[in-house]
């Protein structure tokens, strides 16, 4: 089973949680790294690869909030070490919950092919509404 790891700004990834738990109907099997306003890379990089490491026989997906953001910062840097120490794992950036829930329930499938079907259900979840609610 792949492991899902969120690193979001705080407290985005506790709030994704909690969403999923409210949909799911049970607590979420997933891991959340919520970066505080105030956190400091250089300390944050060391924690999470140990997070990371932690379960490093299991296949990972992380997914960030924002491309470029100090999140997505601290996962590459996290990733990268972890992965020189044999960590297999894969980062996406943009997470709404479409991806979360997905990802969730898609958890047992290659990793590979889960990350593109995350992507994917982002993409699937983007839906202009308007004929929906605004056009008469």
């Amino acid at each position: 089973m792949v492991r899902i790891v969120l690193v979001m700004h705080e407290p985005m990834g506790a709030a994704f949680s909690a969403c999923a738990e409210h949909v799911l109907g049970r607590r979420p099997d997933m891991t959340v790294f919520d970066v505080p306003p105030d956190g400091r890379p250089e300390d944050l990089v060391p924690r999470l690869e140990q997070l990371l490491m932690e379960h490093s026989a299991d296949e990972t997906l992380v997914l960030c909030d924002l491309y470029g953001a100090t999140p997505f910062n601290i996962a590459v840097q996290a990733l990268k070490q972890g992965m020189a120490r044999g960590l297999v794992a894969h980062l996406i950036t943009g997470t709404n919950v479409c991806m979360v829930l997905k990802a969730l329930t898609d958890q047992s499938r290659e990793p590979e092919k889960l990350a593109e079907r995350v992507r994917q259900g982002a993409l699937r979840g983007i839906v202009s509404a308007d004929e929906a609610c605004c056009n008469p």
